[in-house]
């Protein structure tokens, strides 16, 4: 029995330590403080009529709370000359962000630490409360998790990015956002003409694959730069250097051959559609160590829904569920309403779910400004605004963008990024909008980031 009172005890501190007596969270979370009649009705036949009562209440207040974790990929980013120095963040319409940045903690968060790279796997990795400084091996071999390709001993991965060169520039990163199909039936005939017991190409999502090369570790030291860091520039002196590059850049200068002809380009030619006019290796990386399960190290089973292959690996890496929502994309053309949803719906079964938007990151490497703040805005409209009506007194909410991707340089930066925490137990920390600004304003800065996760839900 006494060990029951020092439970009770524990929980009333506990949820002090969120900023809401124990009798002021039990109407924060829906429920009725229990009147006079309902206490003698539950103490009938008990010894102790106090103590159950308590604890009845503290454990349904426990049962009901739900978490959600909304990732804007690379939504922030630096401010805009051409645009009065605003940042997308500030340049868009955003009601409904705003509006839980003036009820809740908001503040900065360093999601990539000191001198790593700020790839959207390592900054997740950040999110969903993982160390990258222990974790993190690169992006590649998350990705091929995510994809269900097995990484051996002697194995190492590459991300391998369908791309346009003309005049020997980089033309598009992407081939403009060429489709799964036509991206699938371009790897399958690179595998059929280059491939062998040592080479072996994956098909991913796009313009996003994989190569896995056995027995060639060495070029795990080779030195690649992503195709989307270096938008028009000459390729030549950016193509792989140093240990094991030279097979790096066979096989890069041998698609060329194999995708010169293609049917998929001259169709795509045809219709005046950027071609894939070669690969770009990069991102590489070997067998990855194991990370402890989410539920075991957060006391949570949880989801995730996302449109690209590295939020699919870091969830099987966790043993977090990955939710097959029919309209998710990595692209402008994502179902916001579908993704939404079905990752509400999904808190019927699970404690927390993770909504991952890739939009805004695909439009600012780009250097899209108009179709960043249009992301940015349908995210607010159709994710946000069901976040808040979503049974709001037992739903607690992390928002944030991965890392910040500047329209500028069209590529990631390690500078900390803006967040909110709403829902019970969160108080206002003062900024009147989800911005970049509003954030570093509130003087609430987070170094560690894998520590948000434990801010969320404690």
């Amino acid at each position: 029995m006494f060990g029951l009172y020092i439970y009770i005890f524990s929980l009333q501190i506990r949820h002090k330590q969120l900023a809401l007596p124990f009798t002021e969270l039990i109407g924060a979370r829906g429920l009725e403080p229990p009147t006079s009649a309902s206490r003698t009705l539950r103490a009938t036949n008990c010894a102790t009529p106090r103590l159950p009562m308590l604890l009845y209440d503290a454990l349904t207040i426990e049962a009901r709370v739900k978490y959600c974790v909304l990732i804007i990929d690379g939504a922030s980013g630096w401010p805009l000359a051409a645009h009065g120095g605003r940042t997308c963040l500030e340049l868009a319409h955003t009601p409904n962000m705003d509006a839980m940045a003036k009820a809740g903690a908001v503040g900065l968060l360093r999601t990539v630490p000191p001198g790593m790279e700020p790839s959207s796997a390592c900054a997740c990795m950040s999110v969903l409360g993982y160390d990258p400084q222990v974790y993190y091996q690169g992006r590649s071999a998350i990705e091929a998790r995510g994809m269900g390709v097995p990484i051996n001993k002697g194995e190492i991965v590459f991300r391998c990015n369908l791309v346009a060169v003309r005049n020997g520039r980089m033309w598009s990163y992407s081939c403009g956002h060429i489709s799964t199909g036509e991206g699938r039936a371009l790897i399958a005939s690179l595998n059929e003409k280059l491939g062998s017991d040592k080479v072996h190409f994956y098909p991913g999502v796009s313009y996003r694959h994989i190569c896995k090369i056995k027995g060639k570790e060495d070029a795990l030291l080779a030195s690649c730069t992503p195709p989307h860091d270096i938008p028009d520039k000459a390729i030549d002196e950016f193509l792989p250097k140093g240990p094991g590059s030279d097979l790096l850049r066979e096989l890069m200068a041998r698609s060329e051959l194999v995708l010169r002809d293609h049917p998929v380009n001259m169709e795509r030619g045809a219709r005046g559609d950027i071609p894939a006019t070669m690969v770009w290796l990069f991102w590489s990386s070997g067998k990855i160590p194991d990370m402890p399960a989410f539920k075991e190290v957060y006391g949570l089973d949880a989801a995730i829904t996302s449109g690209v292959d590295i939020m699919r690996g870091l969830a099987r890496m966790t043993g977090m569920r990955v939710m097959d929502i029919s309209g998710v994309t990595g692209g402008l053309d994502n179902d916001y309403v579908a993704q939404t949803i079905g990752a509400l719906e999904a808190l019927g079964e699970y404690d927390m779910v993770v909504i991952h938007v890739e939009a805004t990151d695909e439009s600012a490497h780009a250097g899209l400004v108009k179709d960043k703040i249009e992301a940015i805005q349908s995210v607010d409209k159709e994710v946000v605004s069901r976040l808040r009506s979503w049974n709001r007194d037992a739903l607690r909410v992390l928002i944030l963008p991965d890392h910040s991707t500047p329209i500028k340089i069209q590529t990631h930066v390690a500078d900390p990024v803006p967040f909110i925490l709403w829902g019970p137990g969160f108080t206002a920390s003062g900024a009147k909008r989800f911005t970049e600004a509003e954030a570093k304003g509130t003087g609430f800065f987070v170094e560690e980031g894998y520590s948000i996760m434990g801010r969320l839900i404690e």
